[in-house]
């Protein structure tokens, strides 16, 4: 729950950079002198790409809990036990003893979004977030696609 609040604070904060930029944008757009109308065209696009690029991570991150969800539902989520830090924080060496596993069924079933899902899920463990969004990715388009 505290992630929820977290990214609805960061959201809230951008919105309102958003709103606060494109105002000064306007401001700008009407001095009439090319400098500040260039600034504020720059002040329009940045913001809108701002808000594209929330826009594009808040609908990553509902997609890839829809999918542990329906995961967590048919009870295929992995079971396997890993050591832990004081911190909550999965022991890199637990994590790479089990990413084998699936990574191979992966090769055996690579257009299984679970199985992605899954090795997904032993990336973070093993702190490779951007092989692990990768892998939420191609899981979210192949179960996209299945359904169509």
């Amino acid at each position: 729950m505290s992630v929820r609040i977290g990214v609805a604070v960061m959201a809230v904060l951008l919105a309102i950079y958003i709103a606060l930029v494109g105002w000064r944008a306007v401001l700008l757009l009407g001095t009439g002198d090319p400098v500040g109308i260039a600034m504020g065209v720059a002040l329009i696009v940045l913001p809108l790409i701002a808000a594209w690029g929330l826009g594009r991570e808040l609908w990553f991150g509902w997609r890839a809990q829809q999918l542990g969800r329906l995961l967590e539902a048919d009870d295929e989520l992995p079971v396997e036990s890993v050591g832990v830090r004081p911190s909550g924080r999965v022991l890199r060496e637990d994590a790479d003893a089990v990413f084998p596993r699936y990574r191979a069924d992966v090769e055996a079933a690579p257009e299984d979004w679970r199985a992605w899902y899954r090795l997904a899920l032993a990336y973070d463990a093993s702190g490779d977030r951007r092989r692990a969004r990768e892998a939420v990715r191609r899981a979210i388009r192949l179960e996209s696609g299945s359904r169509s």
